[in-house]
């Protein structure tokens, strides 16, 4: 796939202005690989105040997004057998690299809602037929934070985005592991030397001290990432 287009369904269009105005995420706006479209949800809320929620059912604290409120803005826009709708949300499955790049693979065209307040109603959900997605276990103020990151990690998969196609290969979650340590000029800095192996040509060196990095930082602070990687691989090891 070479294009992409991005319908973004928020409270807040203006969140994603800045981002999108710099570096790849730019570049992919300007060369036509992405194609991103923000619509204001309260569009279509309801009377005169544009009403997008409400109390929950059962009683309990905050408000919920209306359904006929957010149904409508997705009805309103155009849909391809190929259209995925994507409701971020922390209850959602967690969003990875290996979703990224089957999204940047295989879809054509995202629909992500952000939602606010206590959540959408399942209605919706149910109507459009969404998958829930999370960034990770934690609560943001709001959806858009968590659209951006994902927008940010499929569109860069994309070929003509990253300046350096190779770039993506060996980072970090591709096998899945944490990325190895990185090192630039100068050799020596406050007494810290890069390790002898990075100075010395030996590629096939090289390579084995980041694979051995790697999987020594990916023990330290993302151990269960072990667990997810084949057994083909750790022959390969021995």
């Amino acid at each position: 796939m070479t294009h992409l287009k991005i319908d973004v369904l928020t409270l807040f269009p203006e969140f994603f202005e800045s981002p999108f105005s710099v570096s790849m995420m730019k570049r992919a706006l300007d060369n036509g690989t992405l194609e991103l479209n923000l619509h204001q949800i309260r569009d279509f809320g309801l009377g005169n105040r544009r009403q997008v929620d409400d109390s929950p059912y059962g009683g309990g604290a905050g408000l919920i997004m209306k359904p006929e409120v957010i149904t409508a803005a997705w009805e309103a826009l155009p849909k391809t057998e190929k259209t995925q709708t994507i409701v971020m949300s922390p209850r959602g499955k967690l969003f990875n690299q290996q979703k990224a790049v089957e999204f940047s693979e295989t879809a054509e065209h995202l629909i992500i809602v952000c939602g606010h307040y206590e959540g959408i109603d399942q209605r919706f959900i149910e109507i459009s037929g969404a998958i829930e997605l999370s960034v990770g276990d934690y609560v943001l103020t709001g959806g858009e934070p968590a659209a951006l990151s994902v927008i940010d990690a499929v569109t860069r998969l994309i070929p003509g985005v990253l300046g350096n196609e190779e770039s993506f290969k060996n980072e970090s979650f591709s096998l899945p592991l944490l990325e190895h340590d990185q090192y630039t000029m100068p050799r020596v800095f406050r007494g810290l030397a890069i390790p002898k192996v990075l100075t010395g040509g030996n590629h096939a060196k090289i390579e084995a001290w980041r694979l051995r990095n790697a999987l020594a930082k990916t023990a330290e602070n993302r151990p269960e990432l072990l667990s997810q990687i084949s057994p083909e691989f750790w022959e390969e090891m021995k």
